[in-house]
């Protein structure tokens, strides 16, 4: 089990949440067990940027960690992301948050995420469909890291979207 966040913020965000979730659920590699409502969200990092659509999944899959982002990765790139700016807009972003209960930290990949804890708009959705899930550095409940957190950044459910897609299925 594997939780991922999803977020976009060039063109058509609602449509790019969709078509990611279409190519994760028949990526033949990953199942989409749960999905978060989609949230609207203000920027971190790069603050001039146009806010995100967000959302959070629970994944069930047999890729390792590595496989996993590398699948990933490639479905950045089929839907155009360009990584240019650190924290800058995107069309697409896939980001492993918890794989299990690993922690892997290597110069390629770190799980648990290391600034999920420190992102408004990754604990409430993630919260959303897993708030017992407990984060395995820091031994807290996303539940209890989202009471904990100092982020005052805004994060509301979108007008835009459907809370779920049917498992990435349009």
């Amino acid at each position: 089990m594997a939780y991922i966040g999803i977020g976009s913020n060039l063109g058509d965000r609602l449509k790019n949440l969709k078509k990611a979730l279409k190519s994760i659920g028949n990526s033949g590699t990953m199942t989409i067990e749960k999905e978060s409502s989609v949230y609207e969200t203000e920027p971190v990092g790069l603050e001039t940027c146009d806010w995100f659509l967000n959302m959070v999944i629970q994944i069930k899959t047999h890729l390792s960690p590595l496989e996993l982002l590398d699948t990933l990765l490639e479905i950045e790139k089929k839907m155009g992301r360009e990584k240019r700016i650190r924290w800058g807009p995107r069309k697409i972003d896939l980001d492993i948050l918890i794989y299990e209960d690993k922690i892997i930290q290597n110069e390629k990949l770190t799980i648990p995420h290391p600034q999920m804890h420190k992102r408004r708009f990754v604990l409430i959705p993630l919260v959303e469909i897993a708030k017992e899930k407990v984060h395995p550095l820091l031994k807290k409940t996303v539940g209890e890291l989202l009471l904990d957190l100092k982020d005052q950044k805004r994060v509301r459910l979108s007008s835009e979207g459907s809370p779920a897609f049917g498992g990435g299925k349009e």
